[in-house]
């Protein structure tokens, strides 16, 4: 009986491991989605409103200053001086760092154009991997994960695309 008692036991770390597992299995991929979703919008988001000035908004922490936004007197220096973006000139790069980082944050945060949102948000990370802060791997890496999740598997369903598919299905 004490030998049965023991196979008993034996088994009773894989069953827990495997219950474990089965709870982890249920976590809507919605809600996953919905968290990368957020969580890489406002890492881009928050990177963009440090290259204007005329708008900001925090949803966290409150702050809201609508008005027309325009580059801040740092932006270009920044370019010129810490980024040194081959083939584009600091103006450019600026400009266009700062639209792609409010527009596609807010695409992916609603989850409209999310995959093709989340590819260009990819390449931009690629950009500043290579280019701009090739020590950055660990966290460039997280984000890249994020958008890789959304890239392959979408927004989920809440998401505008998911209604917009919804409809044509």
């Amino acid at each position: 009986m004490n030998a049965t008692v023991q196979i008993h036991y034996s088994h009773l770390p894989a069953k827990l491991v495997a219950q474990a597992i089965e709870l982890c299995k249920r976590i809507p991929y919605s809600l996953v989605a919905f968290v990368a979703r957020f969580s890489i919008a406002a890492v881009f988001w928050k990177s963009g409103q440090t290259k204007v000035e005329g708008l900001a908004i925090d949803l966290v922490d409150g702050t809201f200053q609508l008005g027309v936004p325009h580059l801040s007197a740092s932006a270009i220096p920044l370019f010129t001086d810490e980024y040194k973006l081959p083939l584009l000139s600091p103006e450019l790069a600026a400009h266009g760092a700062a639209f792609a980082e409010h527009l596609f944050p807010l695409l992916i945060l609603l989850g409209l154009a999310t995959r093709f949102s989340a590819l260009a948000l990819l390449a931009m990370t690629l950009v500043i991997e290579i280019f701009v802060y090739p020590d950055a791997y660990p966290t460039h890496g997280v984000w890249a994960a994020c958008l890789l999740l959304l890239v392959s598997q979408g927004p989920g369903r809440l998401s505008i695309d998911h209604l917009i598919a919804r409809h044509y299905q």
